[in-house]
């Protein structure tokens, strides 16, 4: 059983209702994710436990609003926020992404999603989880859609996949007008393959800047360059 809550530097998570528990993709994509000057406005699609909004928040000024379509993880996200010292610049919407891009009047400056990415996969019994993990109720197309009506003209919708999903993906946004442009190979350990990609598109195309990050060495412990990525939140770092 994991735990009922996890406990960062600045804020605590607690994770009881939520369909997805805190894991790694969601702290990395919350340590990653771009936030210039001029990003006042974010939005994160499939909050969850609200874990990447409350990262956000410690790191920006900005307002933040999160999209979960799962009742009882929106209402964990709700309760992570109104505990944590941003909440007035953070708020859940429950319902469905689609939903709220096509009725959203306001453009983010920086979109962010851990999105679901199994497709043809083995399901999990479990409702709520299976659909946090497959694209059924999201698929890329319609989240690309709603992204691209959402983004400001000059935003960045970052996202974390596995390599092969995370690959597929970057195809298809093309096709909807936004373009990779940062890209992140996360490593377990050397020599083994990527086991998940941090993406960072725009409606601008240009040169992609492309690094790899391992998160152990050879030995087991912990790379400075993952600690250095996310020593602003974990206890340990």
């Amino acid at each position: 059983m994991p735990n009922s809550f996890f406990r960062f530097k600045q804020f605590t998570v607690y994770q009881e209702l939520a369909a997805m528990k805190v894991g790694t993709d969601g702290v990395l994509l919350g340590a990653w994710a771009t936030i210039g000057d001029n990003v006042n406005r974010i939005l994160d699609i499939g909050t969850g436990t609200g874990i990447v909004a409350l990262m956000l928040a410690q790191r920006s000024t900005a307002q933040i609003d999160a999209v979960e379509i799962d009742e009882s993880s929106a209402k964990q996200a709700k309760a992570n926020f109104e505990l944590s010292q941003w909440a007035n610049r953070l708020a859940v919407h429950q319902t469905d992404f689609q939903s709220y891009s096509k009725s959203c009047v306001l453009k983010y400056d920086l979109v962010v999603s851990n999105p679901p990415y199994f497709s043809r996969s083995l399901k999990s019994p479990e409702l709520a989880r299976t659909l946090v993990r497959h694209t059924d109720l999201l698929p890329h197309n319609q989240l690309l859609e709603g992204v691209s009506l959402v983004l400001s003209a000059t935003g960045s919708f970052c996202a974390v996949f596995p390599y092969t999903e995370g690959n597929v993906f970057v195809a298809i946004a093309a096709t909807h007008g936004l373009y990779c442009n940062r890209r992140l190979n996360i490593y377990s350990i050397p020599g083994k393959p990527v086991i998940r990609v941090l993406l960072e598109f725009s409606f601008t195309r240009g040169l992609m800047e492309e690094q790899d990050i391992y998160i152990h060495n050879k030995e087991g412990h912990y790379t400075e360059a993952y600690k250095n990525l996310t020593k602003d939140f974990y206890l340990a770092f």
